[in-house]
């Protein structure tokens, strides 16, 4: 299964729309794909990945969550932190 990003966000989220370009440059930078999820849309994801604020980034490896944002994530730091898993 590999390496699987996850962010969850909804319509009306000044930070969703924030993270929604850089989520593209990462995707860019690292020839990966962010799946971006509307969490208003699919509740089902709300309690499975207990999600309480959007943006939320979740990184998983082999079905395994392996590392989480809540809130606004840099480049930078989204970055660095898909590279250890990568």
């Amino acid at each position: 299964m590999g390496v699987a990003v996850l962010c969850f966000d909804q319509e009306g989220c000044m930070g969703c729309v924030e993270q929604s370009p850089i989520n593209r440059q990462v995707e860019k930078a690292l020839h990966i794909e962010i799946q971006e999820i509307d969490a208003v849309k699919n509740p089902r994801f709300v309690s499975q990945y207990h999600l309480h604020v959007t943006p939320t980034i979740v990184i998983l490896k082999n079905g395994k969550e392996m590392k989480r944002f809540e809130g606004l994530v840099h480049r930078e730091e989204l970055e660095a932190a898909l590279k250890e898993y990568l």
